[in-house]
């Protein structure tokens, strides 16, 4: 049985993309895995949806269901248009986290409103009472849900050094019931960070959307940054938009690499 898939990536963050609705778990680890697959950050395929213009199934490299993924859903909106799922440029995806809503622009980036932050502890989840302030492995942190978990912390160190040292064990801590993405975040200005990013499920990762997003939120929040912030990541550069109407905007670009039928 051959599956037809195309390779995307949004700032390194790479996604295969299948065009029929079949995606599961077991293939996921099959396809994602790096040696014996195509190799990829995580999979997922277009469905139908009763409350959106168009839904997907989304699953991490480990197998695991992704609520949300910021550089996916750039990928999927460019590629949902390119194959005709949709015929306009701004539409509606039903997602775990809610329906989101991307924006394919004229020079090819996607904007997407991602919706609103979740900043309740209990929601996000993370078992402290302060989201905003709590101490977790020794390091002062903030914990954002963008329809996934994140706990963002800003340092003074080299924050690619600190996630991938600290980055495994901050994931599985007891103090998150569903493990969580890290991202340790750099101050350059305070309307520009680099951040890294150790993505649940994934490990060390090259872009994380909805990090961006996360880290953004928790950087306004203790007064650290400006709203309209760029985050410098290793794949690229994400612009994110934490409006007053409480909702975070983020805009990038996702390209095809190639495309390709996968033997089962």
């Amino acid at each position: 049985m051959a599956i037809k898939f195309e390779k995307w990536q949004g700032l390194g963050n790479d996604f295969i993309i299948l065009f029929d609705d079949i995606a599961t778990s077991d293939l996921a680890i099959k396809m994602c895995d790096r040696n014996f697959g195509v190799g990829a950050d995580g999979l997922f395929c277009p469905t139908k949806s009763d409350n959106a213009d168009i839904s997907w199934k989304f699953f991490n490299s480990d197998g695991t269901v992704a609520q949300m993924c910021g550089n996916g859903i750039r990928c999927f909106a460019k590629f949902a248009r390119k194959h005709g799922f949709i015929d306009k440029d701004k539409f509606s995806v039903e997602t775990l986290r809610g329906i989101v809503t991307p924006e394919i622009l004229e020079n090819g980036n996607v904007l997407v409103d991602m919706g609103e932050p979740i900043l309740e502890p209990s929601l996000i989840p993370v078992n402290v009472d302060d989201s905003h302030h709590f101490i977790v492995q020794g390091f002062d942190a903030t914990a954002v849900s963008m329809g996934n978990p994140h706990c963002v912390i800003y340092c003074m160190e080299d924050s690619e050094i600190q996630a991938r040292a600290f980055g495994k064990s901050i994931e599985e801590d007891p103090i998150f019931p569903q493990k969580t993405n890290v991202e340790f975040v750099n101050i350059i200005s305070s309307n520009r960070i680099k951040m890294n990013v150790w993505e649940r499920g994934c490990g060390i990762t090259l872009a994380c959307g909805t990090g961006a997003c996360a880290s953004v939120v928790a950087g306004v929040k203790k007064m650290l940054i400006n709203n309209i912030c760029d985050v410098v990541l290793p794949g690229g550069i994400l612009n994110i938009d934490y409006r007053k109407d409480n909702h975070v905007y983020m805009q990038g670009d996702a390209k095809c690499v190639f495309e390709g039928n996968f033997l089962i």
